[in-house]
């Protein structure tokens, strides 16, 4: 097996099911200005069920905060066209972000209408929950419009339950995580 093969850490290639191939990958400081531009490509209602109100563009600070994640605590997949950041597409973003409790962390998911309906949001939700077991975070949650029936069924079907979010309007969806199984300590040695 070839060492050159090997991507690095987070990194998967995919074919969707409409034959267009991405890359997913880490989200990175370069794929801010193409965030900008794709984000006028967005349709209102998509905005909507991602940022819970109207937004007409991304401004350079929420840009810049969302491809600057602190490695502690959040975690950001982007999945792209397979070309260097700062030049690639950006399709969607699954992002995670480790509450300051450290046993709790919020998600959220955008994948662009052009590319949603063939698994890629239940493909990078997996990715979420695979990291936040690695932190050995106990509880992901994320908070949804009533409306964003797609979003509800996704989390369902991935185990998540539903509770009341506080704020009218949305429902918050969660999922509660096993804890890590404790490490057996090998047998003692055998004296004979």
């Amino acid at each position: 097996m070839a060492a050159r093969n090997r991507m690095p850490p987070w990194h998967e290639n995919v074919r969707l099911a409409n034959g267009r191939e991405l890359l997913i990958r880490p989200i990175r400081p370069e794929d801010a200005e193409p965030l900008r531009a794709a984000f006028v490509l967005l349709e209102p209602d998509e905005v909507r069920q991602r940022f819970l109100h109207q937004q007409k563009e991304l401004g350079a600070d929420q840009a810049q905060r969302l491809t600057h994640p602190n490695p502690r605590r959040e975690f950001a997949l982007v999945a792209a066209e397979p070309l260097p950041p700062g030049e690639a597409l950006v399709g969607a973003v699954a992002r995670i972000s480790i509450d300051d409790n450290g046993k709790d962390a919020e998600f959220a998911i955008l994948v662009s209408h052009y590319i949603n309906g063939m698994g890629l949001g239940r493909h990078l939700m997996r990715r979420l929950v695979r990291w936040a077991k690695g932190r050995k975070v106990q509880r992901i949650y994320g908070d949804v419009l009533e409306n964003n029936l797609p979003m509800q069924s996704l989390a369902q079907s991935l185990g998540f339950s539903r509770e009341f979010s506080g704020e009218p309007g949305l429902v918050r969806v969660v999922l509660d995580l096993p804890p890590p199984k404790p490490k057996t300590p090998p047998p003692p040695p055998l004296i004979g």
